[in-house]
């Protein structure tokens, strides 16, 4: 690099000093109002991501607060519908159904009843679907509900528990009803009719619509199968319509009981954020579902007001702020570079690692990754005093199978067998892992005699179900002989001595003629 000299140096300062030291004051102005200007937008934009995440928070938690009102609310309608019925149940069986206990009956149900004013009704049928009573009207002539799907359930099944059932319009009113029903038997055990109570849509939907959920927002009570009970607002072609392919019940309640979820609705393409809980004694969801649109309106219309005033600021300084902001990019470019090279490396050493504690050739724990494991899990034997089992296995005249189909027919067989015992092994705890050469061996946790007998007779009979060919063996397939052993807290003081009575049981079972299983206490 060639310097200037100091002429040239003083020429320049001479030629220039004041437009010099004009320039440097001029940027450290613009860079001084590109910090304030950045700055500023950052704080605005923290403030609109952080007040976003707040709303969205506050409306998960407001909404999940409604599902448990909503289905504390629900669930107490059912079980003291569930009482009610019990206590007439009783009667039924304990006084009979004739017409004089059917009236005392009516005029018990007529002084409960308005005690619980969302029941509809009380309706008693007898074995045949004969109407019985009726709380709130007269009996219809030739009434008769066998066809419904409450007393088809309860003719078919035993048991006596209330059954929740779908939906139904009702035939004397044509209201949309819920019936929660219980079946009560004969003097011989005998289905003898069923006692339904019919709960009205319209007292849900009353009481859903006094809670305000927007426009596009929506409440919802079904099964757990996804049959829709009622749907605020309501609409009649939903009524009984299962949902068990919607994501809500396809990915979310399948692990979960309790949770929030957002996603674009398949009935009517409105984008929702989404509360559920399933009731843990009755099979029942409520969802409560926001627009969210709606329910992002006023933090979009804030968010906006704060997006204007910092564009203003910011235009008033970006005639120089694009020079900084530039810089910045091109940091920040350079640092996700590194970030991506940096998982790069660390993906690099995963692969490393994992290729360190596997075999090459089967894919199963190689000899590092079994000793380590056999140290833990023998510790762990004694901490917790269980037992545990470990299986040596040998691959029977595979010297013959190499000399005979030669070594990459070897590497070929090695790999099936591998797949095949390792299907013998269903717990994550269980390992297998190759040994050595032809030999393998399984870990079994908290596995006794029996339970290793177990999983070494499957791997036996998955190799003599395949059928993997072998003419040099007097079987003419692929065979193992199999050495189990097991220690308990007393007996794994040493580790070796585990191996070595594992390998004693391997050689007993090949002496008895290979092609089986050989037990040795350690």
């Amino acid at each position: 690099m060639l310097w200037p000299s100091d002429n040239d140096r003083q020429h320049r300062n001479l030629d220039f000093p004041l437009g010099t030291d004009v320039k440097r004051a001029t940027h450290l102005v613009f860079l001084l109002l590109l910090v304030i200007g950045c700055s500023l937008a950052s704080l605005t934009l923290w403030k609109v991501i952080t007040s976003r995440e707040r709303v969205l928070e506050d409306i998960n938690t407001h909404s999940l607060n409604l599902t448990q009102a909503l289905s504390t609310y629900s669930e107490g309608i059912v079980r003291q519908s569930a009482l009610i019925l019990l206590d007439l149940v009783e009667r039924l069986e304990t006084e009979g159904s004739g017409p004089a206990q059917i009236e005392r009956l009516k005029k018990l149900i007529g002084r409960q009843q308005p005690l619980m004013p969302q029941l509809s009704g009380i309706t008693i049928y007898d074995g045949d679907g004969r109407w019985l009573m009726s709380s709130n009207r007269p009996i219809p002539a030739s009434a008769n509900s066998s066809d419904r799907a409450y007393f088809i359930h309860h003719r078919a099944d035993p048991s006596r528990e209330p059954f929740i059932g779908p939906p139904i319009r009702s035939r004397s009113n044509q209201e949309w009803v819920i019936t929660i029903s219980r079946r009560f038997n004969d003097a011989t055990g005998n289905f003898a009719g069923v006692v339904a109570v019919t709960l009205g849509v319209e007292n849900f939907l009353r009481l859903f619509g006094k809670f305000d959920v927007g426009q596009e927002g929506a409440i919802g009570l079904s099964y757990t199968d996804g049959s829709m009970l009622v749907r605020y607002p309501f609409r009649e072609q939903d009524m009984g319509r299962n949902f068990s392919k919607s994501p809500i019940y396809a990915k979310y309640l399948v692990d979960r009981s309790v949770g929030t979820a957002s996603f674009t609705s398949s009935l009517d393409g409105v984008e929702r954020l989404y509360a559920f809980r399933k009731s843990d004694t009755l099979p029942l969801v409520t969802t409560v579902a926001l627009g969210k649109r709606e329910a992002l309106a006023a933090w979009k219309f804030e968010a906006l007001l704060s997006f204007m005033v910092v564009t203003v600021m910011l235009v008033v300084t970006g005639g120089i702020g694009w020079m900084l902001i530039r810089d910045i990019r091109r940091r920040i470019a350079a640092e996700g570079e590194l970030r991506v090279a940096q998982q790069q490396l660390l993906d690099s050493n995963q692969q490393l690692e994992r290729l360190a504690m596997n075999d090459a050739l089967t894919g199963l724990a190689n000899r590092r990754c079994f000793d380590e494991t056999l140290a833990v899990e023998v510790h762990r034997a004694q901490r917790n005093n269980t037992p545990l089992a470990l299986l040596m296995i040998d691959i029977d005249h595979f010297k013959l199978f190499n000399d005979t189909y030669g070594h990459p027919g070897g590497d070929t067989c090695l790999l099936e067998v591998a797949k095949l015992l390792s299907a013998s092994l269903r717990r994550t705890t269980d390992l297998l892992a190759r040994y050595g050469g032809e030999e393998l061996a399984a870990i079994l946790p908290n596995t006794d005699v029996e339970g290793a007998k177990v999983v070494a007779q499957s791997m036996l009979d998955r190799l003599n179900r395949q059928n993997i060919l072998h003419e040099s063996s007097p079987f003419g397939h692929i065979t193992v002989s199999i050495g189990i052993t097991v220690g308990s807290a007393t007996t794994l003081d040493r580790l070796q001595s585990l191996l070595d009575s594992a390998d004693k049981a391997l050689y007993s079972a090949k002496q008895s003629g290979r092609n089986c299983l050989a037990v040795r206490s350690s």
